[in-house]
C-alpha cells in the first residue's frame, strides 16, 4: 500500500541488476529479503543467477540485451513498486545494522527524498580504509517517485529530485575478489569509458594517457593515502593508474577509427 512520508507503512523495494553472478547473489538477495520487494534484472545470465535469485523469493526479469548500467538500473526501477527503493549491486549486500537504520528512517523521514550510504569495500580480501574508498558515500535510498538513473553506459549516477541527507551503517562491497578479477574489470571499464567519452566529443593520445596514468597513481597512493591500505593499496593504485592510462589510450584508437 503506498504511504506518505513518514508514514510507518511506507513499503520498501530493493533493486538489483545481475549477470553470472552466482557467486555473490545469494548473499545479496539473503540481505535484502526484509524488503516488501525484491527485483532482479538479469542480462542474460548463463549461471544459475537467476535461480538463486527466484528461489529466494526475488522477482526476476531476464532481458536480452545489455544497454549499460544506467539504462538497466532504470529497468529495475520501472518494475519497483514500493513507496521508497534501495538499489544494490550484485556484489553488494546490506548488513544488520543498515537494515536496522533504513527501517527507522522510513518510519522518521520528514523532507527528505533519498539517502546516502557509506560504502566499505574489500580489494583482494583487504577491507580498505583509504585510497579513496572510505567513506564511500553512495546514494541508494530514495523516493521511488524521486529518483532516477542516468543513462551513462559507466559510472552511472543516481538523480534524485529533493533534499539528500547520510546515513550512518555501511553497505558492504566485495569490489575485487582477486588479480583475474581487477584485469578483467579494468579492461571492461576503460573500454566502456573510452566509449562514452568519445561520444561526448573528446580525444586520447599518449601523452594524456600516460599524465592521466600518473595522476591516478598519486590521487590515490598518496593524496588518499593509499599507502596506509598495505600492499593492497599498492596494487589499487597501480590498476587505478593502468585503468586510466588505458582509457586515454582506447579513445585514442577509437578516435583514429572514427
Amino acid at each position: 500500500m503506498s504511504s506518505a512520508p513518514g508514514d510507518a507503512r511506507a513499503t520498501l523495494s530493493a533493486i538489483v541488476i545481475a549477470m553470472n553472478n552466482e557467486h555473490t547473489i545469494q548473499r545479496c538477495i539473503e540481505s535484502l529479503r526484509w524488503a516488501d520487494q525484491i527485483v532482479v534484472v538479469d542480462s542474460g545470465s548463463t549461471d544459475r543467477t537467476p535461480e538463486i535469485c527466484r528461489e529466494l523469493g526475488a522477482k526476476v526479469h531476464v532481458t536480452s540485451d545489455w544497454p549499460g548500467h544506467g539504462p538497466q538500473k532504470n529497468r529495475a526501477l520501472d518494475l519497483a513498486t514500493g513507496d521508497w527503493v534501495v538499489s544494490i549491486d550484485s556484489d553488494e549486500w546490506v548488513t544488520p545494522e543498515l537494515r536496522e537504520e533504513i527501517v527507522r528512517t522510513l518510519k522518521a523521514v520528514g523532507a527528505h527524498r533519498g539517502y546516502a550510504i557509506p560504502r566499505r569495500s574489500t580489494f583482494c580480501g583487504r577491507e580498505m580504509r583509504h585510497s579513496g574508498w572510505w567513506p564511500d558515500y553512495v546514494l541508494r535510498l530514495f523516493r521511488r517517485d524521486s529518483g532516477r538513473f542516468t543513462d551513462d553506459h559507466t559510472h552511472e549516477r543516481l538523480v534524485v529530485d529533493g533534499a539528500v541527507a547520510r546515513l550512518r551503517a555501511p553497505i558492504m562491497h566485495e569490489a575485487i575478489a582477486d588479480l583475474d578479477q581487477m584485469l578483467g574489470k579494468m579492461n571492461a571499464y576503460s573500454t566502456a569509458s573510452a566509449r562514452m567519452k568519445l561520444a561526448q566529443g573528446k580525444r586520447g593520445s599518449v601523452i594524456a594517457a600516460v599524465a592521466h596514468g600518473l595522476w591516478a597513481f598519486f590521487r590515490t597512493y598518496v593524496l588518499r593515502l593509499g599507502f596506509l591500505d598495505g600492499r593492497e593499496g599498492f596494487l589499487l593504485a597501480v590498476a587505478n593508474a593502468e585503468g586510466s592510462y588505458y582509457r586515454y589510450v582506447k579513445l585514442m584508437m577509437l578516435d583514429r577509427k572514427a
